[in-house]
């Protein structure tokens, strides 16, 4: 009777250890490859305060921007090719939100003293289109080469949070997005 007592009380103790040693083998062993977001969480970090000239006239600043997520760009007044593919992904991802659109803003920090054409500026319209060239601003999105070559995330409290790779997916940033926007009710209606 013992004997069986004892295999009894050591099964429950494995069977209670086995999921700690589990999780200790596949965090410092076998971590998982695939991670669930697209983009890069960034350290959140405060945008500078100072203002900046909206290219329509007035002043920006990041935090009269908060309660809204702002998906952010940061290219030349002259706007390439890659330019447009990147004004192009901000306004199709911002409209797949669907109802929580109005909770996202798009802004294009021009990072030289070019002017954008007239007809790029009217086929996105809405886009805040923001001078910032030699500002600190610029200075404040981090990126591995260029910070050009990526889209960044701001959450409604005004921090840098986000980094998207060069050429991301629309779709996985569309899902990023919606795993953001639905837990959070900040700016919504």
């Amino acid at each position: 009777m013992k004997h069986k007592q004892k295999l009894i009380v050591l099964g429950v103790g494995l069977v209670s250890i086995f999921p700690i040693i589990a999780a200790l083998y596949f965090y410092y062993v076998a971590p998982p490859k695939a991670r669930m977001n697209h983009g890069d969480l960034l350290q959140p970090a405060r945008l500078p305060a100072k203002p900046l000239p909206l290219l329509s006239g007035g002043e920006f600043r990041f935090e009269q921007m908060k309660g809204k997520w702002l998906l952010l760009q940061i290219d030349s007044g002259s706007c390439d090719a890659r330019c447009r593919e990147k004004l192009y992904a901000m306004r199709q991802i911002r409209l797949a939100q669907g109802k929580d659109m109005v909770r996202l803003e798009r802004v294009w920090l021009v990072s030289d003293d070019g002017r954008p054409a007239p007809d790029l500026l009217a086929e996105y319209e809405g886009t805040l289109v923001v001078r910032a060239a030699g500002s600190e601003a610029l200075a404040a999105f981090p990126a591995p080469t260029d910070p050009a070559a990526h889209l960044y995330l701001v959450d409604p409290q005004g921090n840098l949070m986000m980094r998207f790779p060069e050429r991301p997916d629309p779709t996985r940033m569309i899902k990023d997005l919606q795993r953001l926007l639905r837990p959070s009710r900040i700016g919504a209606g």
